[in-house]
């Protein structure tokens, strides 16, 4: 009698747990429609292309940003007029971008001193730099360097090689 016992309150005690309805697992259909409303006549309405992504404008061609060197005469750190405009457009990505960080390096050609070249290049970068600050770029996003003559674009003996020597150049991180 006891096992018959055992066994009905085994057998209830199963039951009461049957007795939650378990909900049905239905698939939903998946709404491929551009507006989220339903497709006429069944068919699905075609999905409109992702936008492109945007071209990252320091590195388009196309975009000012990406032109990040400013050349010199024979010992001069003056920044000519004619680099005003390129100066602008990165010192207000700058101001537009808190978060970005450039660095500005001062370059020489071979001619002087060693000391005397990484003099020059420093006054070089300082120059890009101030100029950067005065048109909305805040202090702490530029780093000024020289590199006095040690990073050459051209090695030959000759004016226009030294003339591709005498620069500053704008580099954002991961360029440098």
């Amino acid at each position: 009698m006891k096992k018959l016992f055992a066994l009905v309150a085994l057998m209830s005690l199963l039951a009461g747990c049957a007795s939650t309805p378990i909900p049905e697992n239905k698939a939903g259909v998946e709404d491929r429609t551009a507006t989220g409303a339903p497709a006429q006549g069944g068919a699905a309405a075609p999905v409109a292309p992702q936008a492109q992504q945007q071209v990252n404008p320091l590195k388009d061609p196309k975009n000012i940003l990406s032109k990040r060197s400013i050349f010199y005469d024979y010992d001069k750190y003056d920044v000519k007029d004619e680099y005003k405009p390129m100066l602008q457009a990165h010192a207000h990505y700058l101001a537009q971008n808190p978060g970005a960080k450039m660095l500005i390096q001062g370059n020489c050609d071979e001619r002087g001193s060693r000391e005397y070249n990484i003099a020059l290049g420093q006054k070089r970068a300082d120059g890009v730099k101030k100029l950067l600050q005065l048109m909305g770029a805040k202090e702490s996003q530029i780093e000024s360097v020289s590199l006095g003559e040690e990073k050459p674009r051209c090695t030959e003996k000759t004016e226009e090689c030294y003339s591709q020597n005498r620069r500053s150049d704008m580099l954002y991180p991961g360029e440098y």
